[in-house]
């Protein structure tokens, strides 16, 4: 299947990040059912051999492409964290995200792959791999779905806001505070999901299937192409004190809408604006 074209200066790179998520899915798609090597990198943050593999088929093509780029990515990244801003260009890489599904064969789980130049993110894919969905964004060249041009919803009530979150996983100490931003959300709006995967939760409020998504303690690699989706899509993407730019990406507070609800889904984030963990 030949890559989506968004008509911009970018679209060899485009091209390339594709090629490299479906490789990528391909390989996923071998251990589908079968993860083996599942390990512990954490409490409740796992690793599959499936993870590595297709981590290591992307990394191969991105260095064969452009081997003078630097890459982000989620196995074996550094434990002190990033530097948001660079010089010259990063990818910012997800092999698997949602391994916790991939592993309990459920649906969804993405292949991530963004692109960094200086101080913004360029390029950005998401591969729905279950789906076979393609989401692609190329700052000021639009969001597409599949090679269909497509944006966020037209909803502007947020008691009509349906959203998507995740739930902390990892720490807890925060846990009673969150759940009360949580039933102030299920009261307020319409509907709240639960996925388990950050970067098919932005795709879909990218392209009006959600108004909007909001977590906390996320990393770069979950967040930097489906954030760049959102925003080519039409929507808004900051923390939760309503700061841009690539800070929503490496401040672990995430809020992506479709932009009328922001202000709502702000207000109710407000008593964990302090919280990234």
């Amino acid at each position: 299947m030949d890559s989506p074209t968004h008509d911009s200066p970018y679209d060899l790179l485009l091209d390339t990040a594709v090629r490299a998520a479906r490789q990528a899915a391909a390989v996923i798609r071998e251990q589908a059912g079968t993860p083996s090597d599942v390990r512990d990198k954490g409490q409740n943050d796992f690793v599959t051999e499936a993870d590595e593999r297709a981590q290591a088929v992307i990394v191969e093509h991105l260095r064969e492409m452009f081997p003078r780029d630097a890459i982000l990515a989620e196995e074996g990244a550094a434990a002190d964290g990033d530097p948001p801003v660079v010089s010259g260009r990063r990818w910012i890489v997800d092999p698997i995200d949602g391994t916790t599904n991939f592993m309990h064969h459920v649906p969804p789980y993405a292949v991530s792959i963004a692109l960094q130049e200086e101080d913004e993110i360029v390029v950005g894919v998401v591969l729905d791999v279950p789906r076979d969905e393609l989401f692609t964004a190329v700052a000021e060249h639009g969001l597409q779905v599949n090679g269909k041009a497509a944006g966020v919803s037209g909803r502007s009530a947020f008691e009509e806001a349906f959203l998507a979150t995740g739930f902390p996983y990892r720490r807890f100490e925060h846990t009673e505070r969150y759940l009360d931003v949580l039933a102030g959300v299920l009261r307020e709006a319409q509907g709240v999901r639960r996925h388990g995967s950050a970067a098919i939760d932005l795709a879909w409020t990218a392209c009006g299937r959600f108004d909007g998504f909001f977590e906390t303690g996320l990393n770069p690699w979950d967040v930097a192409a489906g954030a760049l989706l959102v925003r080519e899509g039409g929507g808004r993407v900051t923390n939760y004190h309503d700061e841009a730019g690539l800070t929503p990406v490496f401040d672990q507070q995430m809020c992506a809408t479709n932009g009328p609800v922001h202000a709502g889904l702000l207000a109710q984030l407000a008593p964990m604006d302090d919280v990234r963990l």
